[in-house]
């Protein structure tokens, strides 16, 4: 009797263990697929690997389950890189380049089962197409901080008297404004956003500067990156930041420091210090981790994933890299002060206090939400979105009514030299 119940239940403990091992793995055949613009040598890309890695590590699973297309162009080789990830299998399909967006956009309403994620892009809420999806961070929260400590570090430059009209003379503008120099990528609101919350950061310190933004064309050109911070730190600017994907800024801050130049860098997406180890401050940059590991498991678990998701600073989606030896002392603790004040409500980016527009104050911010065409003789409508107030409580609302950027005002203290 007794070697019969030993082996019922052996058999039990068979069939339990299979069970087990089976609801252990009921993920074993999901996977991602994953479309980057460019591969782990450029910055921004970089984040976006490191976050899906992370993501995918939390999420339990193995490396065999992420599907990855490198250095793919703007063009339909991201359709085509699109097709062939959902013929591996893949149930959520991302890509993280704006180009990318059209292409996924044409791929989606094939796969109704499939999730397609453009990241950063700005219409799939408005697309009728509803596997199509667009997420992007609250950068301009981290850019605004990152501008704090530039701010905190020109003021200790003209404290000590490193910076004044003696020792700098063309570190200043005709109206006595510091200069700050700023490479930017193309004129897109996701640019000027940035930019625009880097320069109030830094004059939420030192209210005399002026930036001027000078545009590469391309998201990533170390040559090109490097050559416009050389000609901004010519121009004197002390402080270069930048929405470029490139050591080229910050090494060319790095070199003119050696040289003698009072200059510092601010960079994006990674820490610019192995770079330049004396004259980088921070960087501005993401944390994709936290949308990637909502995102995939949201898919994995067979939920609906929002069609637009932006998050900053409440959610650690956005941050600054470690601070440089060459920050301010007690840039940390101010670092922390307004985190937490954006955290809390009690610091907006955008405060319309704090600048003008052709020498007022403004009140309102219309923006059309529609996508446009603009590749023909006259911008043509392709989704109609609506025309919507961006001012909230005396403030301009960045990434809430979509997840893109969509401030692009030009306020006073900044040129556009291109």
């Amino acid at each position: 009797m007794k070697r019969i119940t030993a082996l019922i239940l052996a058999a039990v403990m068979i069939v339990l263990g299979a069970g087990l091992t089976a609801c252990g793995n009921k993920n074993t055949d999901f996977k991602v697929g994953v479309i980057l613009v460019g591969d782990a040598t450029e910055g921004y890309t970089k984040a976006h690997i490191d976050g899906i890695q992370a993501a995918a590590k939390k999420l339990g699973l193995s490396d065999s389950q992420i599907e990855w297309k490198y250095s793919v162009p703007e063009t339909s080789d991201c359709a085509n890189a699109a097709e062939d990830l959902v013929d591996k299998g893949c149930k959520i399909v991302i890509s993280n380049s704006y180009g990318h967006q059209n292409y996924m956009a044409e791929v989606a309403p094939k796969y109704k089962d499939v999730t397609f994620v453009a990241m950063t892009g700005d219409f799939a809420a408005i697309s009728g197409i509803p596997n199509l999806c667009n997420a992007f961070t609250k950068v301009y929260e981290s850019r605004y901080v990152s501008g704090v400590v530039a701010g905190l570090k020109l003021k200790e430059l003209v404290d000590a008297g490193t910076v004044s009209k003696t020792a700098t003379p063309n570190a200043f503008d005709a109206n006595g404004n510091i200069k700050i120099g700023y490479v930017g990528a193309y004129p897109y609101a996701e640019v000027v956003s940035g930019y625009t919350a880097f320069f109030l950061g830094i004059r939420s310190v030192v209210s005399n500067v002026s930036m001027s933004v000078q545009y590469t064309k391309s998201w990533f050109n170390y040559e090109d990156e490097k050559s416009v911070a050389n000609a901004l730190i010519d121009a004197g600017c002390v402080i270069i930041g930048q929405h470029a994907d490139s050591t080229g800024a910050p090494t060319a801050c790095e070199d003119a420091a050696k040289n003698g130049k009072v200059v510092f860098s601010v960079g994006y997406n990674v820490d610019m210090l192995p770079a330049a180890p004396k004259a980088a401050l921070t960087s501005a940059t993401n944390n994709w981790e936290v949308y990637y590991e909502h995102a995939i498991k949201t898919v994995m678990e067979g939920k609906t994933l929002e069609q637009d998701w932006a998050q900053g600073y409440e959610s650690g989606s956005v941050a600054i890299t470690k601070l440089g030896t060459s920050a301010a002392a007690g840039t940390q603790a101010k670092v922390d002060e307004v985190v937490n004040g954006i955290k809390n409500g009690s610091v907006h980016v955008f405060d319309l206090n704090t600048f003008t527009v052709n020498g007022a104050k403004i009140s309102t911010n219309m923006v059309d939400f529609s996508y446009l065409d603009f590749s023909g003789e006259a911008p043509r409508v392709v989704y109609q979105g609506q025309t919507l107030e961006t001012v909230k409580n005396g403030y301009i609302e960045e990434s809430v009514i979509r997840s893109a950027p969509y401030f692009s005002v030009r306020i006073d203290g900044i040129t556009e030299l291109n």
